[in-house]
């Protein structure tokens, strides 16, 4: 399947901003079933300097700094994608989680792809012991890695309530987990602080996913959105394997991924400073459209 993406920023700003710098994280990696055709990024007011460098994780991060005074922002990200990706059985065997726990503790390489890097917590994901012992029961003792995870992801998606107004990104996990309420970075950052309660190593993926409209019913511009999800080591044959705790999905055609980390605070599509002061507005739109 051959995407085009579209991805718009825009920063609205009551009084005008000075200077601002940002890191923009907007290309899509290629590798794992998914490769980058294309990708530009026009940006309003025009970049007084644009440096762009691969950060420790293999993500494509542009450093951008505008000079010029404004109130409005604009970065008007496109992309084209090919994705030929195939996702697991649910029911395929799968190594002992424990098996899989004990060969990510003794992994030799410490590059991004190493589990180890992923085992520990991070700054938006605490190991906390409410959280490990929700997640455990999904992992009895002796079962299969691929098995449990994907019964977590269920219980999430089913015990869970999408709720856009619940939560910001600094709301606690333990709130989330509390209230049962949240949205996809809510619910990534709590299987991924479940299976790492375990010692299982689990990353944070931002990415878009491709929706669809309810027959009859036009496709809504701008309706598709940034996505989260998780994807978990599942032993050397299996490797990595992604599930979307928020659709109950594994990943496969419909996932487009941007960037992976530890957590959110690793893949923020843009963030940055800014010199101003009163209030600023944010606008974000999505389109994610199949090739014919």
């Amino acid at each position: 399947m051959i995407y085009d993406i579209r991805h718009v920023t825009t920063y609205s700003y009551e009084h005008p901003v000075s200077f601002a710098r940002c890191s923009l994280r907007l290309e899509p990696r290629s590798g794992d079933g998914q490769e980058l055709l294309s990708h530009s990024v026009e940006i309003r007011p025009r970049p007084a300097d644009r440096t762009a460098r691969y950060d420790f994780f293999g993500t494509h991060t542009e450093s951008v700094l505008i000079e010029t005074a404004h109130r409005h922002l604009r970065i008007d990200s496109r992309s084209r994608v090919k994705v030929t990706r195939q996702a697991l059985d649910r029911a395929a065997p799968s190594p002992a989680w424990e098996t899989v726990r004990g060969a990510a503790f003794e992994a030799t390489s410490l590059g991004p792809s190493s589990p180890i890097g992923y085992v520990f917590a991070s700054p938006l994901v605490p190991v906390l012991s409410p959280v490990t012992a929700y997640a455990s029961v999904s992992f009895p003792k002796g079962s299969g890695i691929l098995a449990g995870a994907v019964d977590l992801m269920h219980r999430i998606r089913n015990q869970f309530k999408y709720d856009p107004k619940a939560t910001v990104i600094s709301t606690p996990l333990e709130e989330v987990l509390e209230k049962r309420h949240g949205v996809c970075q809510d619910f990534a950052h709590l299987m991924i602080a479940g299976l790492r309660g375990l010692g299982l190593p689990a990353a944070y993926v931002s990415g878009y996913l491709r929706t669809i409209p309810p027959p009859g019913k036009p496709r809504l511009q701008g309706a598709d959105a940034t996505h989260a999800w998780v994807s978990l080591w599942c032993g050397e044959g299996l490797s990595w394997i992604g599930f979307d705790p928020t659709n109950d999905l594994l990943v496969e055609n419909d996932h487009i991924v941007l960037a992976v980390g530890r957590d959110f605070s690793d893949v923020s599509p843009v963030d940055g400073i800014i010199v101003g002061s009163r209030k600023q507005k944010l606008g974000v739109a999505v389109d994610v459209l199949p090739v014919e």
